[in-house]
């Protein structure tokens, strides 16, 4: 039986880096095991070549912006359409997993049943066809302490939940900010156990450029990522690793160690959190951070000033 349904929704496979570091994930998701299903969502310029070279099965229908970019609601909606697994990730399609990935999902269902697990990631440089033969993790773990670097807590690269949660999510552009953000938002706003699994779950980034998206900018400028946000709810649903509430602390699942720091912040988002409130959220975000607050407000200021021009 398939515990785990193991999804993403690959770049196309027409810039060979991208072909490649793509392959080098999903092979190292292969490592997981029988009970781990991987699944390839849409239909990009061969990705029906490599799902069959690597035995993977693709689901081709999936839901499109007017832009052509994916959808986040269709992804997640198909990736749980096609078995009755306990349990679902999606990752992003160039990270690279360990054996132990399954493991500590089923630990954690195992404590609670309803739940989000996000991590921090290692950032590396590879350029070739990685060994997956005796030994590989041990090397590729060695390879990220000599020339690797651990990336900064913003965001996650992938999302583990139980099938109950996270049913219906809203038509978010894959690939583009502020999805992400949103899914710890909320698992917090759902009173969902949030975890940090850093300390159990080591995942790999394959760096690379930004050469897929229009103009070859990162995602944080493109228009969609701005849709995204306000289909998120707004700037203050930007929540990151460090928002999580719970960790793992000798593989189980304990809520965060409390410093004045995560106890400013729980007051910053009480509003958004427990109150609902977008206006009072706005408040407590000036409050805390006046200069970035008057910051964006002279940006949004300019920005509708060149319009009016």
């Amino acid at each position: 039986m398939t515990q785990l349904t193991l999804f993403t929704a690959p770049k196309p496979f027409t810039n060979p880096h991208i072909a490649l570091i793509q392959r080098n994930a999903i092979r190292s998701w292969l490592q997981l095991g029988s009970e781990v299903e991987v699944l390839l969502l849409g239909d990009e310029e061969g990705m029906a070549e490599e799902a069959s070279k690597l035995g993977v099965r693709q689901i081709k229908d999936i839901q499109r912006n007017s832009s052509g970019t994916p959808l986040i609601s269709s992804l997640f909606a198909a990736a749980r359409a096609q078995n009755d697994s306990p349990l679902l990730a999606y990752v992003n399609a160039d990270i690279l997993l360990f054996p132990g990935f399954l493991l500590s999902a089923q630990k954690t269902l195992a404590q609670t049943s309803q739940f989000l697990m996000v991590g921090q990631r290692w950032d590396l440089e590879v350029t070739r066809e990685l060994d997956f033969s005796a030994d590989w993790q041990a090397r590729l773990k060695q390879e990220c302490t000599e020339k690797g670097s651990l990336h900064k807590p913003m965001g996650s690269d992938y999302f583990i939940y139980p099938r109950a949660c996270f049913q219906t999510i809203p038509d978010f552009a894959i690939g583009r900010a502020g999805w992400d953000n949103w899914m710890i938002y909320q698992s917090r706003l759902q009173g969902w156990k949030t975890i940090d699994a850093s300390a159990e779950i080591q995942i790999v980034h394959q760096n690379h450029d930004y050469s897929h998206l229009p103009g070859g900018q990162a995602h944080y400028h493109l228009p969609e990522t701005d849709e995204n946000i306000r289909l998120a709810g707004g700037r203050r649903t930007i929540f990151t690793l460090p928002d999580a509430n719970y960790a793992f602390r000798d593989g189980k699942i304990a809520p965060v160690k409390w410093s004045m720091k995560h106890l400013l912040r729980e007051i910053e988002i009480f509003p958004i959190l427990k109150l609902k409130s977008a206006f009072l959220a706005e408040i407590m975000h000036l409050l805390f951070h006046p200069r970035k607050a008057w910051a964006a407000i002279r940006a949004r200021l300019a920005r509708k000033n060149l319009k009016e021009e």
